[in-house]
């Protein structure tokens, strides 16, 4: 347990058996041990609390469900149906050949389920999480591109070049993986897994409302070259007016019909006209 009286962390082991509970914490001098839960999730699965008692760590293999059935307590068709769940949300893959295993944590598959419903109870709801994407990829900028590496660099600039190739040849074709790669590269270095599942669902939707499938060829050419700028600006290290391309390029999608929210700060940056 976290003592929140005091300024120390007391960690006690998690026991997946306990009743849920999330107990008042301090956060301020608790960052907590890799593996090791700050809180007992308030979790109403008895598989979901025993993963995390294991500590899920990636790549290790748990028993089989009969064997787990037996130390928890619970039936297999319960069990059955709470495995489904933690295999849903990309905690866990099993095969007949290497059994159940965990898998690193993302955020990415719960959000993209959830953006699918929403997409198939109203296909407008892209525009809404359209307009999330755009907050995220501006707030967090600065902090990314100051995280990559040159190996990161050099492989935008060969996206780049490969979204040109397939749009230069004599039957075209559109660089959507080229598309979703450049935008997830310049990102992927950040230390927060929810900004990152809150992007690749973000493609996930693109795809599924077929943006991937269409685009005007003046479009397509005009995306790359703000790439391209995009690329050379990060590279030679101007943050700044690379995130003023960002702010351009962000507009084209109106293009496509789907409009966005561009945040009004970022409009006075680019003297658009709020």
């Amino acid at each position: 347990m976290i003592d929140a009286s005091s300024n120390t962390c007391n960690f006690a082991r998690f026991d997946y058996t306990e009743i849920n509970r999330i107990d008042p914490i301090n956060l301020k001098n608790c960052p907590g041990e890799k593996g090791q839960p700050m809180i007992n999730p308030a979790i109403d699965s008895e598989f979901l609390r025993y993963l995390l008692a294991q500590g899920c760590v990636p790549g290790a293999k748990l028993p089989s469900l009969g064997e787990i059935s037996d130390e928890i307590g619970i039936s297999m068709g319960k069990l059955r149906e709470q495995f489904e769940v933690a295999r849903v949300l990309g905690l866990v893959e099993a095969s007949p050949r290497r059994g159940i295993r965990c898998l690193p944590y993302s955020f990415a598959p719960a959000v993209r389920l959830s953006l699918m419903a929403a997409l198939a109870l109203d296909g407008a709801a892209f525009r809404a999480y359209s307009t999330l994407r755009i907050h995220l990829e501006m707030a967090f900028w600065d902090e990314a591109v100051a995280l990559l590496t040159d190996e990161d660099k050099a492989e935008l600039r060969r996206l780049v070049q490969a979204a040109h190739a397939k749009l230069n040849t004599e039957r075209i074709q559109i660089p959507y993986p080229e598309h979703r790669a450049f935008h997830l590269v310049i990102y992927r270095r950040l230390a927060n897994p929810f900004v990152l599942g809150l992007l690749e669902a973000y493609w996930d939707g693109y795809e599924a409302v077929e943006l991937s499938t269409y685009a005007d060829y003046a479009y397509l050419q005009e995306v790359w070259s703000y790439h391209e700028r995009i690329a050379g600006a990060i590279q030679a290290g101007d943050t700044q007016l690379g995130k003023e391309l960002l702010v351009q390029h962000m507009q084209l999608i109106d293009k496509m019909g789907v409009s966005h929210e561009i945040p009004d700060t970022f409009k006075e940056l680019q003297g658009v006209a709020a």
